[in-house]
C-alpha cells in the first residue's frame, strides 16, 4: 500500500523503480560514471597516498563530477537522509571485494566517523552502511566505534583542495587492542586529496594496525 502511495523513486531521473530495482533504475545504473579500480589494478587512489602512507590496497566505486550523477547521489545520502544509498553501494562494491583475491586478508573494516553532533543531526554515519555491507560480504567484522571524531569540522567532500595538518588533532581510538596485528580496510563516501583518510589511516597504524587498504563511494579526478 505504501509503494502505492509513496512509489519508489529512481534517485537519478525520478522515475518510478521497478520492484526489481534499488535506488537506481536500470538505465541510470548503466550510466554511472565507474571507477572500480580493484577490477583493473589501477593504482590511481593508491597514488594519492604515495610517499604519505603505506597502503595495501585502495580502490573507488565511481567517479566524481560536479552536476553529475554521483554528486546527486552523494547529496541525497547526506543531506536528505536516503541512508539507503550508502548500503547500495556497500552491498555493491562488497560482492566485487569478495571475488578478489588481494583483499581477502583484511581483519576488519572501519568507517571515517563523523562527529556525534553531526550523527544525531543526520542520524546516521553516511559511510556505516556501506562499510557494514562490506564487511559482510568478506565475511569480517565491522567496527564503528574503534575510530572517534572529536571535535566538528566543516565538511571537505564538495569543496577543493584543503591543508590536512590542521586535521591531527580531530580522530582518537576506542578499543585499542582490537586493532593489533590487524589488516584495515578503512572506508569513506569520498576521496579527494586524502588528507583525512590519511589522519586516520596514521592514528590506526599508530595504535596497532599493521596494515591499511582503502574503499570509498566515489573520487575526485
Amino acid at each position: 500500500m505504501l509503494n502505492v502511495l509513496f512509489p519508489k523513486l529512481c534517485h537519478g531521473c525520478k522515475t518510478k523503480l521497478l520492484k526489481a530495482e534499488e535506488v537506481l533504475c536500470g538505465n541510470c545504473r548503466h550510466q554511472l560514471p565507474l571507477a572500480c579500480y580493484h577490477r583493473t589494478n589501477n593504482e590511481t587512489v593508491r597514488t594519492i597516498f604515495s610517499g604519505r602512507i603505506p597502503v595495501v590496497n585502495a580502490t573507488a566505486l565511481l567517479q566524481f563530477h560536479k552536476k553529475g550523477i554521483t554528486q546527486q547521489l552523494l547529496h541525497d545520502l547526506k543531506y536528505r537522509k536516503q541512508e539507503q544509498i550508502s548500503y547500495f553501494f556497500g552491498k555493491w562494491l562488497g560482492a566485487e571485494l569478495a571475488e578478489i583475491e588481494a583483499y581477502q586478508d583484511i581483519d576488519m573494516v572501519i568507517p571515517v566517523p563523523i562527529h556525534k553532533t553531526k550523527k544525531r543531526k543526520r542520524g546516521y554515519n553516511q559511510v556505516s552502511g556501506f562499510g557494514h555491507e562490506i564487511s559482510q560480504a568478506l565475511a569480517i567484522p565491522f567496527a564503528e566505534n574503534v575510530l572517534l571524531k572529536k571535535s566538528a569540522t566543516k565538511s571537505q567532500v564538495f569543496k577543493q583542495r584543503f591543508t590536512r595538518f590542521g586535521n591531527q588533532e580531530v580522530f582518537s581510538v576506542k578499543h585499542d587492542s582490537l586493532l593489533n596485528e590487524k589488516h584495515i580496510l578503512l572506508v569513506d563516501d569520498i576521496v579527494t586529496t586524502g588528507a583525512t583518510l590519511e589522519t586516520c589511516a596514521n592514528l590506526l597504524l599508530e595504535k596497532g594496525a599493521t596494515k591499511i587498504s582503502v574503499a570509498t563511494m566515489a573520487i575526485t579526478l
